[in-house]
């Protein structure tokens, strides 16, 4: 059996422009990936210029629901529309994803509930900034996030915003730059030509700029240089101002040929016997969180572009590409120079041509494949009886992750058992899931550990995972340790203990670490990371956060560039620490030193606790952990799979989960460990280090993968953790 993908943008392919484009591409990516693609139309086509190359697609179905006479009128299909359309189709052969493009579209199918759980939308026409985040966009925003498997995100830049944003959105945010597919071959000039032969393809509108672009002949011919505009396109936005008769006559400019609208294909090819690209827009769009396809598009066939001068440039191009211009003055200023100077237009040319590399059909393929394999369940498994498997638990946040890959296994017939509260369940509801299933796992050893070593079928596997709180409460003594088959600890010293404190037999007590999601959290880091500490949770007071000032104080004796990123609640929202007067005194001591310490005033910045932290960690050059005591503590591994260099105080165990290297006596020892990384080479290298052992003990896939082998068999304790055996085969 085959994936697969439903897919249907808001876009109409007679007319050519990047949504037009996207769509197409999207749809080859997924066929290349492995999908049967159904491409599902919004009007009938009356060019055949897009649509031709996936008519000779593999894999590739396009519907046409006024053709098939699916819906009445002439068309195209009304927003409101689609969500029956889309389930109509999806009720003739369902599919396991459905990808789609257009915010009004995607918020209507949210609504229906027809797809909850398989849809892939790609956001770009949502607010982009903060202030234009409006309450009614941002709940709307929720809704589609809380119904998506994945969001697909063209930048990082627009993942961090969303996640930071929508709190749904967090871990359901990924990664799908722009797609460059069937690029001819790039030409490789040494210099311009004579005439200079300016290109701009894609839509006019005001904000792109296009109209000003048009003066460009004129304007450089009075600088001597000869030049030519061509201009690629036939969608010419009806914008206020009489702007589409003002935008058409300009095309009739000396000096400008219009070519009208094109195949992709063919649009490349005539902008691929020019000499230099445009995408110089209006200083309005540089905050945009979206990278234009038309620049990679022209770096891919040879050309250098002029554009602006924005982070994301930069970060795509570097911060001395020769030809980012602000204003028309300036594009005039750098085609010249270009024409001029047959080394400034040959590097030009380098850097747009090597940039473009990174956005192939065959990387979006791949991408696209990783992605499939996390969210949709191995095709071709036949088994005729399932393995039924209950997880009970009040707080599943530690595992949620594993709850979704235990879900995807095509063997296994999951059900939860959630509990309202650490001692709170409806009993009647457990003692039916008691009886049906074959293999119980309680998250956490508390009351539901207690219960189901009391009541569970007689032959069935009961496997418990104790993390830390549990040992010092009376829970442990109160299970029934031969109805259960396993207790997992998320480290061997808690293993340890686990067997030293309560007598259990060894053979009982297994390690199995905290699953990191080490794809999720891999992100390029923001300029200064170098010099940002991060410290995630100060509650309660054992995590000690004044031993992570005393660190930051140091390493500012002599750097005020240095930082602390604090990600975490705070102690007045947990009643049960703000009421014991030891704890109040510790945080009233450690802010009063941020406020009056002249080397903490102003360097250490509290952020919210929230699930977007991997966008948090971009900026954390170096994870801290001051705790006295941990189970486990995610934060460092987490940090590690950032590419962030852990610097952990030494509590009790943290050598079976950590490479010593990253472990400290104290806050002195730690800040001499950060200035020892002083130069950014030595902190990359660490970092990359860091991050390769995080992926290699902790990811997501090989926890997911020891979990499995627990349903059936009992994990032997003798076995080191993966960190130690990472450790010692090292």
């Amino acid at each position: 059996m085959t994936t697969r993908a439903l897919v249907y943008g808001d876009i109409d392919l007679n007319l050519i422009d990047g949504s037009a484009i996207w769509l197409q591409s999207v749809t080859q990516a997924l066929a290349g990936a492995g999908c049967a693609v159904t491409l599902v139309l919004k009007a009938p086509v009356r060019t055949s210029r897009l649509i031709a190359p996936l008519l000779a697609e593999p894999g590739v179905t396009v519907r046409r629901p006024f053709e098939e006479h699916l819906l009445e009128g002439p068309g195209p299909v009304a927003a409101g529309a689609a969500p029956e359309l889309l389930a109509r189709l999806d009720a003739e052969a369902p599919h396991d994803l459905v990808v789609l493009r257009g915010r009004t579209v995607t918020a209507a199918v949210a609504k229906s509930g027809a797809f909850a759980g398989r849809l892939w939308p790609y956001l770009t026409d949502v607010p982009q900034s903060v202030p234009g985040l409006t309450a009614e966009a941002a709940e709307e925003l929720g809704m589609i996030a809380s119904a998506a498997r994945f969001l697909l995100c063209q930048t990082e830049e627009l993942r961090c915003f969303l996640e930071g944003s929508i709190p749904a959105a967090c871990g359901k945010c990924v990664l799908l730059p722009p797609i460059l597919a069937e690029i001819p071959a790039a030409r490789v000039a040494a210099a311009a030509g004579t005439p200079l032969r300016l290109v701009y393809s894609g839509k006019f509108a005001p904000r792109w700029n296009t109209l000003e672009m048009t003066e460009l002949p004129g304007l450089l011919a009075a600088r001597g240089v000869a030049a030519e505009l061509h201009m690629i396109g036939d969608k010419i936005h009806n914008a206020p101002g009489d702007y589409q008769q003002r935008m058409r006559a300009a095309l009739d400019t000396p000096g400008v040929t219009w070519h009208g609208g094109h195949s992709r294909e063919d649009a490349l090819r005539l902008a691929a016997s020019c000499d230099i690209g445009l995408g110089w827009r209006h200083p309005e769009l540089d905050a945009s969180l979206e990278l234009s396809t038309k620049v990679l598009e022209y770096g891919a066939i040879g050309l250098p572009v002029i554009l602006n001068r924005t982070p994301m440039h930069e970060g795509l191009l570097g911060a001395d590409y020769p030809l980012f211009a602000a204003s028309l003055t300036d594009v005039v200023d750098a085609a010249a120079a270009a024409a001029a100077d047959p080394g400034l237009y040959r590097r030009a040319a380098d850097r747009t041509s090597r940039a473009a590399e990174q956005f192939t059909l065959d990387r979006a393929a791949e991408r696209l494949r990783g992605y499939l394999a996390r969210a949709v369940a191995p095709k071709g498994i036949t088994t005729t009886e399932k393995l039924k498997v209950v997880v009970a638990g009040h707080d599943l946040k530690f595992f949620t992750p594993l709850l979704d890959y235990l879900r995807l296994q095509p063997d296994l017939e999951v059900r939860l058992d959630q509990w309202a509260a650490l001692g709170r369940h409806d009993e009647g509801a457990s003692r039916e899931l008691a009886g049906w299933a074959d293999v119980v796992i309680c998250e956490w050893c508390g009351p539901n550990a207690v219960w189901y070593s009391k009541h569970k079928r007689r032959g069935s596997r009961l496997l418990v995972r104790l993390h830390r709180f549990e040992l010092a409460s009376p829970y442990p003594a109160q299970v029934k340790i031969g109805a259960v088959s396993q207790v997992i600890c998320v480290s061997s010293h808690y293993a340890r203990l686990t067997r030293e404190q309560t007598g259990w037999p060894q053979a009982k007590v297994v390690t199995v670490p905290n699953a990191i999601d080490v794809a999720q959290l891999d992100r390029p880091k923001l300029d200064g990371a170098r010099f940002h500490l991060g410290l995630i949770g100060i509650v309660p007071s054992r995590k000690r956060m004044d031993l992570a000032l005393d660190v930051l104080e140091e390493l500012r004796r002599d750097d005020d560039r240095y930082l602390l990123f604090i990600k975490s609640g705070m102690p007045w929202e947990h009643w049960w620490v703000w009421q014991n007067p030891a704890e109040r005194e510790h945080y009233a001591s450690a802010l009063r030193r941020v406020q009056r310490s002249p080397l903490l005033r102003g360097a250490v910045v509290f952020d919210d606790a929230g699930p977007d932290v991997p966008a948090w960690l971009r900026r954390v050059g170096f994870m801290l952990s001051t705790s006295d005591d941990e189970s486990f503590h995610v934060a460092p591994a987490e940090g590690m799979a950032s590419r962030a260099v852990p610097v952990l105080r030494h509590w009790p165990g943290a050598e079976t989960i950590y490479d010593t290297r990253w472990i400290h006596r104290g806050p002195a020892e730690m800040a001499a460990a950060i200035v020892a990384l002083g130069d950014e080479a030595s902190w990359r290298r660490a970092g990359d280090e860091a991050h390769a052992q995080a992926a290699a003990a902790f990811n997501l896939p090989r926890v997911c993968e020891a979990w499995r082998g627990l349903l059936t068999t009992d994990l032997d304790p003798a076995l080191p953790g993966p960190m130690l055996e990472l450790l010692s085969s090292g």
